[in-house]
């Protein structure tokens, strides 16, 4: 069932308003398909494991806060290995490929998807796509065993390379097709899951039986319905070191400033969960939460009153933050984001030429850009936990037949998620949210934002929930069937 190309939403419903959002299956489109019992019930390191295998109606809700008479609400499919499986592992050919930029973890995910192939799965040809979706057609493939991707978790970066853009669809599902490879798993952000969604469309209206599943990856954290990106936690990590030295320049000096440029484009994550981490910062800026600089209650008032109290004083802003009063630019990467120009550089030159020229104050501020010393390194012990839940979730859904999902984690639990939903919006900060206000709490900055502004905030946020609920997507409060907050899945 498709309209102008695009498949349907699979959707199921039941009892008390529970509504499965289903992801794509190979059989939707190929009818009759044989299946094969799951090598894992003869491996030995899995015989002590009690119901190893995921029931077909084990689902997990998106949301977990409810009310007594709340329905059930969306749920998405519980990922995990299933008795049955739709390949034979010597006729799978398995194929990796990263896109977009650099994130903590990237190694480690290709390593587990790797050695779950090999020794869950018996599947010993795979082949790592170099350079992003361009490598399909433009470049060379490199055959992964165990033994190649042994070490790579200790290193940052990815051993295939990446790229932005690049993508062309009819040339990659060619390039797929004529290497006879079956299972694609595609490594990257929100433009990259959207790509993986058109190559799944593609595949499905010629008929073949290759799976397309999506892994997340935004360090940023940006993306919609996970609990979390992988790399998130590393990052958030790394900046304590930026944020630190900030701290100790600023107050080794009189009137001492230490400002620390952190990620996030639209998303404001990394900057929150850091400043919330260190306790050191004194105010954060963020995409999401407009600010001003002249006048009563502005960013400079704020600098001067910390400065005369504390003598010294640590800014912590994201990158996208405070795009609005910089002159807009026009320029697009090859992903198609719009380029930003440098909140760091201009706010700093802005303080100093307000308290040097308005003010006649003496200042010593130090401005500290840590974003790619964040993004290059190796995964932390955390993330590299969470890469290999996800890596083997996703590699017991391809060997499952599921095909045209993500993986991720919802409420601790590891899940299997349509593109449509990954690709549906941006994950933001809200900062009528308890989140943002236990931040300001911490710093005791200024919201910068009058009543008015939280007030249409609120209403904006809420009439977003309220289109959702009419497109079958509920808001916090109308979920139920509760199941233990962050509890993380032992067994994918």
């Amino acid at each position: 069932m498709e309209s102008n190309g695009i498949s349907e939403q699979k959707i199921i419903t039941g009892d008390s308003g529970y509504i499965l959002q289903d992801v794509p299956h190979l059989t939707d489109y190929i009818p009759d398909l044989p299946t094969y019992s799951n090598p894992l019930q003869d491996n030995p390191a899995y015989s002590v494991v009690k119901q190893y295998f995921v029931h077909v109606d084990d689902s997990v809700p998106q949301k977990i806060v409810v009310h007594k008479d709340s329905p059930r609400g969306i749920h998405f499919r519980r990922a995990g290995p299933r008795q049955k499986i739709y390949f034979e592992p010597d006729e799978v050919r398995a194929c990796i490929v990263t896109c977009g930029g650099l994130c903590p973890g990237l190694n480690t995910v290709i390593r587990e998807i790797v050695y779950s192939l090999y020794h869950m799965y018996g599947v010993t040809r795979v082949l790592g796509i170099e350079g992003g979706y361009k490598g399909f057609y433009a470049r060379n493939t490199i055959p992964l065993t165990p033994k190649v991707v042994n070490d790579i978790h200790k290193r940052g970066g990815t051993i295939l390379g990446t790229s932005r853009g690049g993508h062309d669809t009819l040339k990659i599902v060619h390039s797929i097709q004529d290497r006879g490879i079956n299972q694609v798993y595609i490594i990257g952000g929100d433009g990259t899951q959207k790509g993986a969604s058109v190559i799944f469309e593609e595949i499905r209206r010629r008929g073949l039986k290759v799976v397309v599943a999506g892994i997340p990856k935004t360090i940023d954290n940006d993306i919609p319905v996970i609990d979390r990106s992988f790399g998130f936690d590393t990052a958030v990590e790394e900046a304590q070191r930026a944020i630190n030295a900030a701290h100790v320049e600023a107050e080794s000096v009189e009137n001492g400033i230490g400002l620390v440029k952190l990620m996030g484009r639209y998303s404001g994550f990394i900057a929150m969960y850091a400043t919330l981490a260190s306790r050191d910062v004194d105010c954060c800026l963020i995409p999401e939460s407009p600010f001003y600089l002249d006048g009563k209650g502005g960013l400079y008032e704020y600098i001067e009153k910390q400065l005369k109290e504390n003598g010294h004083m640590v800014i912590v802003i994201a990158e996208g933050a405070g795009q609005e009063l910089l002159s807009e630019s026009m320029q697009q990467d090859a992903s198609g984001n719009k380029l930003l120009q440098d909140v760091g550089l201009w706010i700093s030159q802005g303080i100093k030429d307000y308290f040097s020229k308005q003010k006649k104050m003496t200042i010593n501020l130090k401005y500290i850009d840590p974003t790619y010393m964040i993004r290059a390194v190796p995964g932390n012990a955390a993330d590299n936990v969470y890469c290999t839940l996800l890596a083997q979730s996703v590699v017991h859904g391809a060997m499952a037949g599921y095909t045209g999902f993500t993986s991720g984690l919802v409420n601790g639990r590891q899940t299997y998620i349509p593109f449509y939903r990954i690709n549906e919006k941006q994950h933001k900060v809200v900062i009528t949210d308890r989140m943002w206000a236990r931040l300001l709490s911490s710093t005791n900055q200024p919201s910068f934002i009058s009543n008015k502004e939280v007030i249409e905030d609120r209403k904006e946020h809420i009439s977003g929930e309220e289109k959702n609920e009419e497109t079958q997507l509920l808001d916090d409060e109308n979920c139920a069937d509760v199941v233990p907050e962050n509890v993380d899945d032992s067994h994918p």
